[in-house]
């Protein structure tokens, strides 16, 4: 489904939220929008993989990296099964790795950037908790609207 979120600006408003983070289009499907998921994590992506492993039924998961950009939360072996168990998208505040792969996934992904280096995989952190950055607070259950323009999300 194609969506704008300019659009959706302009007959929402201020009933939405939007995100003033900058982010980089990165996945193969510019345009997403689903029932928000979250994870809170930093340099670690074991959540990320375990959750993006299981069932999306269309949903898009926010990962708080904490803006870090040391390591890739996400990489093109973690976004082929967020694919394959029918995710809509990821929006994560770090870097993703694997750019080239996941520009050819039909996967919505927004990311800080990327970088090569893998992050550590000891699942720490946590899941489906209210997640804070880029002046939004993404709440589990809330939807997530995203396109080239940016991020929107209903409160």
């Amino acid at each position: 489904m194609e969506i704008s979120t300019a659009d959706l600006y302009d007959q929402h408003g201020e009933s939405l939220a939007s995100v003033s983070l900058q982010f980089q289009d990165l996945g193969g499907r510019l345009s997403f929008t689903g029932p928000v998921r979250t994870i809170r994590c930093r340099e670690d992506n074991g959540l990320v993989k375990s959750v993006l492993s299981s069932p999306g039924n269309g949903a898009v998961l926010v990962v708080d990296g904490a803006g870090s950009l040391n390591s890739a939360l996400m990489g093109d072996m973690i976004a082929e099964a967020a694919v394959a168990n029918g995710w809509a998208g990821v929006v994560i505040n770090g870097p993703i790795r694997d750019r080239a792969a996941v520009a050819k996934l039909p996967l919505g992904v927004k990311a800080l950037g990327s970088n090569p280096r893998k992050s550590a995989k000891d699942s720490v952190g946590e899941v489906d908790v209210p997640v804070e950055f880029g002046g939004v607070t993404f709440r589990p259950g809330a939807t997530l609207y995203a396109d080239m323009d940016g991020i929107l999300v209903e409160p």
